[in-house]
């Protein structure tokens, strides 16, 4: 990621704004020891026709940004969103147990790619707004799952609020054989660029 405007960095003792209600990004930021507030943002979903699964992740993740940064003016705000793809397909959150299950049996024994895409956001009353965004993306492989290995991960896990329908930071050593990439890209949110991208000298 190319280094960020100044204007896109967080002072010493600046708060974020998170643009998700997402825990897993809250926990991510935390032990990061970035300080940060969240606001839920309401933004559509679905994908476009054509739409790629980049352009998508990009699309939502600054919908969510923006839309909290326009009640926020001054304020750095940060979006993200995250989807699981294979051969082409999009793999959102499942709609119920049974397209849960359909999805980790489509990644069984097979690499795929998370990619998360990351908005940062200030609307400045004298500028209007400064932005950047970019997509990161790390491969997963899956481990050969039987239906018996599946019915034992959901039953540690909840699969219905994550994309993919499993979350690497919860038992995932059952499900996933390697990781190249950025762990925390998987889990949601790629801290150790967002750290290039968003923290100043002196802040804590």
């Amino acid at each position: 990621m190319a280094e960020a405007a100044a204007e896109l960095l967080l002072a010493p003792g600046e708060e974020l704004i998170l643009a998700s209600g997402s825990p897993r990004r809250r926990q991510l930021l935390k032990a990061a020891g970035i300080r940060f507030s969240w606001q839920t943002a309401d933004v559509d979903e679905a994908s476009r026709p054509g739409e790629s699964a980049a352009e998508l992740v990009q699309r939502l993740a600054a919908s969510k940004a923006r839309q909290v940064a326009a009640a926020c003016p001054g304020r750095l705000v940060l979006g993200a969103d995250t989807a699981v793809v294979l051969g082409g397909v999009i793999y959102g959150k499942p709609v119920d147990m049974a397209d849960a299950r359909a999805m980790l049996q489509a990644l069984s024994g097979r690499s795929h790619q998370v990619l998360t895409g990351v908005c940062l956001v200030r609307q400045l009353p004298e500028r209007g707004e400064v932005s950047r965004n970019w997509v990161c993306t790390t491969r997963v492989t899956f481990r050969t799952l039987t239906a018996d290995d599946i019915e034992a991960y959901f039953r540690l896990v909840d699969p219905l609020d994550k994309a993919g329908a499993y979350g690497i930071q919860e038992h995932g050593d059952m499900i996933v054989a390697q990781v190249d990439g950025l762990l925390s890209n998987v889990i949601g949110l790629p801290v150790e660029e967002l750290f290039s991208g968003t923290r100043a000298s002196g802040m804590n």
